[in-house]
């Protein structure tokens, strides 16, 4: 077992020790995910670090996506609860990108892509290619899309 799965599994017995429903019930379903993962395809496997932590960030934007619909379709408390479980699941995830770090690594694969010839619209994938090993667990891709998107539009 992955050390990062054993910590869930640790903090999910401490969380139901604690009667802290919350916590319990999102790593329960984290846990279950990554299970779900590790059974899915053609032979049962044991997810790296890496892959459960694909998982957990997986799980919290879904999370933050469903608080972000419940507040638009003005259910609050609900929209709440995914805020907090995505909380929960934040803190086993790295610390994500700040806007200016990111802009400056999305910048610097602009300029190498363009270096290499790429021009225009069709730079975006390019880009994509040099900017996504580098954020890889520290920035969602729709945010890194953007501003390649922006950062190609002004250049």
């Amino acid at each position: 077992m992955t050390s990062l799965k054993s910590k869930l599994k640790e903090d999910l017995t401490e969380a139901i020790r604690a009667r802290d429903e919350l916590r319990s019930a999102t790593l329960r379903l984290t846990l279950s995910a990554i299970t779900k993962e590790e059974v899915a395809g053609t032979s049962a496997r044991e997810l790296s670090d890496d892959e459960v932590r694909q998982v957990i960030a997986r799980e919290a934007k879904k999370r933050r996506e469903a608080a972000e619909a419940f507040t638009q379709g003005g259910r609050a408390e609900q929209a709440e609860r995914e805020k907090a479980e995505s909380a929960v699941l934040d803190a086993y995830l790295p610390q994500q990108l700040s806007d200016e770090e990111l802009a400056a690594i999305v910048a610097q694969a602009v300029a190498e892509a363009k270096s290499a010839g790429a021009e225009g619209p069709r730079a975006m994938g390019a880009v994509m290619k040099i900017v996504s090993p580098k954020v890889a667990g520290l920035a969602e891709g729709g945010r890194v899309a953007t501003l390649v998107k922006k950062s190609l539009a002004a250049g």
